[in-house]
């Protein structure tokens, strides 16, 4: 793989540091549940899949305690992924075989996905997307961007918004694009519905942190302006996201727990800060995309398509 994101060493688990790219590629070493959990809370790695992966390893390396499912679940709490891991490796009589399977079966269930999105993007289209759904934020391949990955044949070009705050699309997306040698356009995310109003998007395609049974969708925040402005200019709006993703066990996305993140990633980025001391913030890491505005989504096993509680509870059988 040309991006690894989480390297398994037998004794260690080796992180790519996603808050240093695009300047520094640089691997954090994890010798402990903790230290999984840490890098976890942290954003050294992140993305749904990726989180599952890497805390299944976490487990490993806490010998499959009690102590160690708490540090590691308690790390993050919207992507159900982490959890989903976390549940399978409990059950587990090989802890790290275990871990190893979810690693690779996350990689082949992207490019199935890849290859099943593929073919719903429009030779020529130009895609926009939203957050990093790529290598780094999986196993290696990618949800919604190995969907783009995999129809790079079809001469497609991709919109990137830059993800505000933590600029996921702009130091992350783009950074895979460039080295993929797809043509890649990188916009601020308020730029999304006059590029729109415009007639120079074709499709919007997103990944997802949890999957409710009735197919609304939590994913990065900014996610549900996009679906409502895809939703205005007549744009497919898609989801890629693994079966893992799906949280059948809750009716509808009000019950998705939505993760508050720290004022400072609000008030400036990396030492810098530009407003002012003394004010409120708020900074809710994602939110609901309602299943009435995605057109499709789309997993390693299929296409669902509404009314998705029936093509979802279909898909998980």
């Amino acid at each position: 793989m040309a991006v690894e994101p989480i390297r398994w060493k037998g004794d260690r688990l080796e992180l790519l540091d996603q808050r240093l790219l695009p300047e520094k590629t640089a691997y954090v070493t994890c010798r402990s549940a903790e230290e999984v959990a840490q890098a976890i809370r942290d954003m050294v790695v992140r993305g749904a899949p990726a989180i599952g992966c890497a805390a299944a390893f976490g487990f490993v390396l806490g010998k499959g305690s009690k102590e160690a499912y708490e540090v590691l679940a308690e790390s993050r709490p919207t992507a159900i992924n982490l959890v989903w891991a976390l549940e399978r490796m409990k059950k587990a009589k090989n802890l790290e075989a275990e871990a190893i399977a979810i690693f690779e079966e996350d990689l082949a269930a992207n490019r199935a996905m890849g290859k099943l999105g593929a073919e719903l993007i429009p030779a020529g289209a130009r895609v926009m997307t939203h957050c990093n759904t790529g290598a780094l934020a999986t196993a290696g391949y990618g949800t919604a961007l190995g969907v783009i990955r995999s129809a790079k044949d079809k001469k497609i070009s991709v919109i990137a918004n830059e993800t505000r705050p933590y600029l996921q699309g702009a130091r992350l997306t783009a950074w895979e694009l460039v080295q993929e040698d797809i043509p890649c356009t990188l916009i601020t995310d308020s730029m999304a519905g006059h590029l729109m109003s415009r007639g120079e998007v074709d499709v919007v395609i997103v990944g997802a942190d949890r999957i409710a049974a009735n197919g609304d969708v939590a994913n990065k925040i900014g996610t549900y302006a996009l679906a409502v402005l895809a939703k205005r200019h007549g744009i497919p709006f898609y989801v890629a996201a693994p079966c893992s993703t799906f949280d059948p066990s809750i009716p509808d996305g009000s019950r998705i727990p939505i993760e508050e993140r720290p004022a400072a990633e609000v008030t400036g980025y990396r030492g810098t800060r530009w407003a002012p001391e003394g004010v409120s913030v708020r900074n809710p890491a994602f939110d609901v995309t309602p299943a009435e505005l995605v057109t499709g989504i789309i997993c390693e096993k299929g296409i669902a398509y509404p009314p998705y509680g029936e093509g979802i509870a279909a898909l998980l059988k």
